[in-house]
Order: structure tokens, then sequence, then C-alpha cells
């Protein structure tokens, strides 16, 4: 089976014919962290977020993990049940939130906790994410990661920067710590990002926001239905919606389809994407990896010469 599905040609070639006409200066890119730009699984075991890690390893006091699972067990039900209304949900994800850094906090969560979490080898940048991340920085295209991760905005610029690729094109909106003078978490600051509230209204009360809001044309990247979202409350011209599937079911991969443009599979699986890229595309491909699909489509869009 194809691990990449292009979900309809035509209109993919016509927003890639728009972005094209529009230059790499009118270009951003919104992605998602967790299972997007790092791999839903390592050595075979599903690595949910960030904050499961810090959960799962025990790094805070010893009754953390069990209180954080239960909060998990309340709320989660509420986040992926359809027939709660999305009102509903917005009120139960800020309490779930709320509750959980009120929780760190008890917990002693320090600056050197978050440096166990990145420093942890259950975190792993997707394959291929590394040229995509290189080749935006190369063009000048800001990358704006989007995150409702509980661990936040610091943890994911320490897992960039320990990866090497913390670059002034990238801009992360995500929740923030407040730090008291030993260095422990006293507090998280306002927006407090969560799962339906994780969009561009969202975004523009980050001070970044007038780095990109011009530039009118989207490629988005996702690894769930409300990542397909992220880029409501701006006003777009094209954009071009990527969904990572990265567990796959029937009933998911319709939704996935009804959102995305395109919907890779089974954590980023490209066995495939090579040969019906290559036939859209007509590119040259450096390396295998989940993501490469995203270097070839810009790399044709902008007709990077040196690769030509």
């Amino acid at each position: 089976m194809d691990n990449v599905l292009i979900v309809n040609q035509e209109k993919l070639a016509i927003a890639k014919k728009n972005i094209s006409a529009g230059g790499p200066e009118n270009l951003q890119v919104v992605s998602d962290f967790d299972k997007t730009l790092t791999t839903c699984f390592v050595d075979g075991k599903k690595i949910i977020s960030l904050i499961s890690i810090l959960r799962d390893e025990k790094y805070l006091t010893p009754d953390y993990s069990e209180k954080a699972q239960a909060l998990f067990n309340k709320y989660h039900p509420t986040e992926i049940d359809p027939k709660i209304s999305r009102e509903e949900k917005v009120e139960a994800m800020y309490q779930w939130w709320t509750e959980h850094y009120d929780l760190l906090v008890k917990s002693s969560l320090s600056k050197n906790d978050l440096e166990k979490v990145v420093q942890n080898k259950k975190i792993s940048l997707r394959a291929g994410a590394s040229d995509f991340l290189e080749l935006l920085k190369a063009l000048n295209i800001p990358l704006v990661i989007l995150s409702a991760a509980g661990l936040g905005a610091e943890t994911i610029a320490l897992y960039l920067q320990k990866t090497g690729h913390f670059y002034e094109n990238i801009f992360i909106a995500s929740n923030a710590f407040v730090w008291d003078e030993n260095n422990r978490v006293a507090g998280v600051k306002e927006p407090i990002i969560h799962t339906f509230n994780k969009d561009y209204n969202t975004v523009k009360k980050f001070d970044f926001y007038d780095k990109v809001k011009n530039r009118k044309n989207i490629i988005l990247l996702g690894d769930s239905l409300g990542d397909a979202e992220m880029i409501n409350g701006f006003d777009y011209n094209n954009i071009i919606k990527i969904g990572f599937l990265n567990e796959s079911s029937k009933g998911e991969l319709a939704n996935f389809k009804n959102n995305y443009d395109i919907v890779v599979l089974n954590d980023g699986s490209m066995d495939s994407i090579v040969e019906s890229f290559k036939e859209v595309f007509d590119a040259i491909i450096l390396n295998d990896g989940p993501l490469d699909f995203v270097n070839i489509l810009l790399k044709e869009i902008f007709a990077i010469k040196n690769n030509k």
C-alpha cells in the first residue's frame, strides 16, 4: 500500500502553481511539533509528546506520574469524543492544562528537568526533517511551530538547539513557564494554548506575528484533525495541508482525506512516495525520509538551481 496519498491532484497542482507565482518571500510554513516534526514511534514504542517523557521517566516527585495520568484519563476522552461540542471541549481542555500546570508547580519542575527530557533518546526528529529545516533556513521561509505542548516553547527550543536546528527563521507559539529564582516553575504565562485554541487567533498574540502576517501562502504540517485548522483566523491566499496519519484506521483515514491535501501514513513511511512525487514534481531526490516530499515540493516550486 502506498504510504503517501495525494487527495486531489488537480487541487494540489493549482495550489502549487499559485504558491510558485508568489515566490518564497510570500510563503510561511506552519507546523505542529510532537509527532509531526518528531516521530510518533521510537524503537517501536509510541511517544505521545514531550511531556509524556517527563511522566514516563519519573523525573519529578514520586506521585507526579500517577496524578498526571489521572488527569489524562479524566480529560482525554472528552478531547476525542466526536459527540461533545467544541465549546465544551475548549472549556475542558483549558481546565486540563491549568490543572496540569498547577501539578507541575507542586511537583517542583525545574529547568534541569527540561534538559533531561530533550536529552532523552525517546524523542527523535522525523527522518528527513533536518533537510527540511535546512531548506527553509536557506530560503529564509519562516517556520511557525504552533504547539499545545505541556512543556511548551522552552523545551521545543532546547530540543532544536540540541539538534543544531534552532534557526532565526523559526518562531514558536506555545506555552511558556514563569520561573522562580531557583529555576523552578512558578506558573505559566497566558495565553494557555491547548488542543482547541491552537490556531492563528492565538498566534496573533505573539510578538513575531508581524514578521509573518504578510506571507499569505501556507504549507501546513500536522498529525491530527485539529492541526488541519491551525491556520484558522488567518486570511491566507493559498494553502497545502499535509497530514501525518501515524496510526491508521479506516475512519481516521477518511477524515484525514477530508481535511488534508496530502496524507502520509504509518509514521511517515514512504516506500512509494519517491515515484509518486517524481511524476508530479519531476525533482531530484537527495535523501529518503518521510519529509522528503516536502523538500521536493519546495525545490520544484522555487527551482533551486544547485539541486537541479
